[in-house]
This record gives C-alpha cells, sequence and structure tokens, in this order.
C-alpha cells in the first residue's frame, strides 16, 4: 500500500493561495522530492501534511486514513514526523535529551532504546556528544541531531525542510549519505531541498512546484541535464 497520497491538495492563507490543486505519491523505501523557487509552495505542503497549515481543499492520507483537521501532535503519532527547517534543536539541552523528545511521537514506547542505538549509529557524532549541551554544537552537528530526533519516533513518513540549508559541504554530503540510507530500510522520505541536482540525483523521482502548483517531475537521468534544471526551475 502507498503510504502517504497527497490529493488536489490546497492551502490558503487568507486569500493566498500557497498550495494548489497538488498530488503526490510516497511510498515505502522512496525519497521524493519537491523543489522550486522561494515561496513555491513546497514548506507549506509539509506543514499541511503535518496538520500545521490550514487545508482548504483536497485530501491527505497515510496508509488510506486521512489526516486532514488532526492536531499535529495526533500526525505525528500516526506515523510522520517532521524535521522542520531550521532544525529547532533545545540549546540549553543536552544532545541526548534533545534526541530523546522525539520518543514523544512513537506510537508505542516497546523498543525505544533500540531506535535511540539505531539513530546514534546512523549518526556516530550524535553519540560522541550526547553528554553536550545542544546549543554548543556546530550547525551541521545539529541537523544530524535533529533527523535523529525525528528518526527515533519511527515514523512511516520523514518529511524534511531543506535539511542541508547553511551546511558546509561535508557536512551536506554527510546528510544526503543519510537519507539514502535511511531510504534502505524501507521509509517514505518527503524531501524539501534547495540543492536542486542534488536532490534530482537522489531522488526516485523530483516535482518541480512553482506559484503553489506541480509544473514538472523529474527523475534521476535528468541530474546531468543542466539546462532542463534551469528551465524547471524557473519556469
Amino acid at each position: 500500500m502507498t503510504v502517504l497520497v497527497v490529493e488536489n491538495l490546497e492551502v490558503r492563507y487568507g486569500a493566498v493561495r500557497a498550495v494548489r490543486g497538488l498530488s503526490l505519491t510516497v511510498e515505502p523505501g522512496e525519497i521524493v522530492g519537491l523543489i522550486g523557487p522561494n515561496g513555491a509552495g513546497k514548506s507549506s505542503t509539509l506543514h499541511a501534511i503535518m496538520g500545521a497549515a490550514p487545508v482548504a481543499a483536497g485530501d491527505v492520507r497515510l496508509a488510506g486514513a486521512s489526516l486532514v483537521g488532526r492536531k499535529p501532535e495526533d500526525v505525528a503519532r500516526s506515523g510522520i514526523a517532521l524535521v522542520p527547517e531550521g532544525r529547532r534543536i533545545f540549546g540549553e539541552l543536552s544532545v541526548e535529551e534533545n534526541l530523546r523528545l522525539g520518543l514523544a511521537g512513537r506510537r508505542s514506547q516497546a523498543g525505544a532504546d533500540d531506535a535511540v542505538e539505531r539513530a546514534y549509529e546512523l549518526f556516530p557524532i550524535v553519540r560522541d556528544f550526547r553528554r553536550r549541551t545542544a546549543g554548543a554544537l556546530s550547525g551541521g552537528q545539529q541537523q544530524q541531531l535533529a533527523i535523529a530526533r525525528a528518526l527515533v519516533a519511527e515514523p512511516d513518513v520523514l518529511l524534511l525542510d531543506e535539511p542541508s540549508l547553511g551546511l558546509a559541504p561535508r557536512i551536506v554530503d554527510v546528510v544526503f549519505d543519510a537519507l539514502a540510507a535511511i531510504r534502505e530500510s524501507g521509509l517514505a522520505v518527503l524531501l524539501v531541498e534547495q540543492r536542486a541536482q542534488r536532490t534530482v540525483a537522489l531522488a526516485d523521482r523530483c516535482h518541480v512546484l512553482s506559484n503553489g502548483e506541480l509544473r514538472l517531475t523529474l527523475d534521476r537521468d535528468d541530474a546531468a541535464d543542466t539546462e532542463k534544471l534551469v528551465a524547471a526551475y524557473f519556469s
């Protein structure tokens, strides 16, 4: 069964239509990318899925059950985790305390310690610095912590909003390598990213949004076609 279905989604903020008739699916073990210029509706799509933005029309379904109208905490406990733009780490808490906050989104606390251990294996820096105050970490280290925190909830769908924003190239590699490993685990991933070429090369398919609408869908073979990417991004 398809894990996540977005069908004819429309998101409005007052009179502003941020997302217009968007439809997409994400299967288990897939990464689906969302790229496009600023203001295209990418983040609004993620927030609508999480119940944090108003859905004016359409539907969002997880394993066949509609999520529209549900509170974000209910959506999280249904099996969706969001890594927001800006990470939103609690700087005064330790790295381990931040990580364990993700356990609140679990559907069952059985196996929680095993989930924490898997997160440490995926991001060794989180284990190494687990006793440090999270605010003392670099931006790249905080981003790894934010992804690890989402994963300990063991969601069916992982939503990521600009995970490479502001990171050094070496850390971008770490994040993208981790996303490839996450896909191999069978998780469904919906990835909003600014690095268009890198995202198209990684994702199973990549949707280009502009002015709230889906304009084009690209596959991995398109990653090397710079002219097509530029035309798609700025159409």
